[in-house]
């Protein structure tokens, strides 16, 4: 893939380009912006959350020149309501993890008995609104397969804890994920991989627990822009740039 090439330098009190991104993304993104706008000069507006709530937002009109989703879905659907939308492409993958509290004790082995536990609160995203939580259901479809009536377990006890308009907002300064973990809202979450990552770099008592093969749920990151948007087209260019997957990779993610 060749290399993007700098942006031409914006002309004084230009429109910043405005990039709405799913809230995954946050870190690297926020890094990403800084040595694009070094580079280019070209000055970004990074608007973050639940994929499925900023394409929402998008369709109702407001000006987003680049979306950048933790699914292929979103991106798609804006992508096929009147050409306006380029085709997404893919950006980054991700995986679910089981961020845990010490006190299950959880291991990629005993995950899915400590999930179907009745007296263990087990979070997630919110479906449709945010692709984490359509990946937990999948990994909830993927447990039926392996003990009989674990869907119907776990589709009627998940606690959706992010990814809506109503779901808890940490208090400035907290990640999400950690500070719901520190306040017992659940005892595992199943969030990306990085996301617990970061939550566990954050409050290292916690636990960062693979899902087991059986259960395993990968995240394909999608991408689009307008179409005729030279400046957003060629952020886009640069967002699947060795330089950039660089740093998606250092928080990670891995290749498109």
């Amino acid at each position: 893939m060749a290399q993007a090439q700098p942006a031409a330098s914006p002309s004084a009190g230009a429109a910043p380009l405005r990039v709405y991104a799913a809230g995954s993304l946050r870190e690297p993104l926020i890094e990403i912006a800084r040595a694009y706008e070094a580079a280019t000069g070209v000055k970004l507006e990074l608007t973050f959350g639940a994929s499925g709530l900023l394409r929402e937002r998008i369709e109702k009109g407001e000006p987003a020149q680049v979306f950048a989703s933790a699914d292929m879905q979103h991106p798609e659907k804006l992508a096929s309501a009147g050409g306006a939308w380029k085709k997404p492409v893919r950006m980054v993958s991700n995986k679910l993890c089981a961020l845990a509290s010490p006190a299950v004790n959880a291991t990629s082995a005993n995950l899915l008995t400590l999930m179907l536990n009745p007296a263990i609160k087990v979070g997630t995203s919110t479906p449709k609104a945010d692709p984490s939580g359509d990946y937990a259901w999948d990994l909830f479809r993927r447990a039926d397969a392996v003990v009989s009536g674990a869907y119907a377990v776990l589709d009627a006890k998940a606690l959706k804890l992010t990814g809506s308009a109503s779901t808890p907002q940490p208090p400035a300064g907290r990640g999400t994920y950690a500070w719901l973990m520190d306040e017992g809202r659940a005892d595992i979450f199943l969030t990306y991989c990085t996301n617990a990552i970061s939550a566990a770099k954050e409050v290292p008592r916690l636990n960062v627990v693979a899902v087991p093969p059986a259960l395993e749920v990968g995240a394909a990151y999608g991408l689009t822009a307008l179409g005729g948007d030279a400046a957003a087209l060629r952020f886009v260019q640069y967002l699947r740039s060795p330089a950039a997957q660089a740093v998606f990779g250092s928080f990670g993610f891995g290749a498109p």
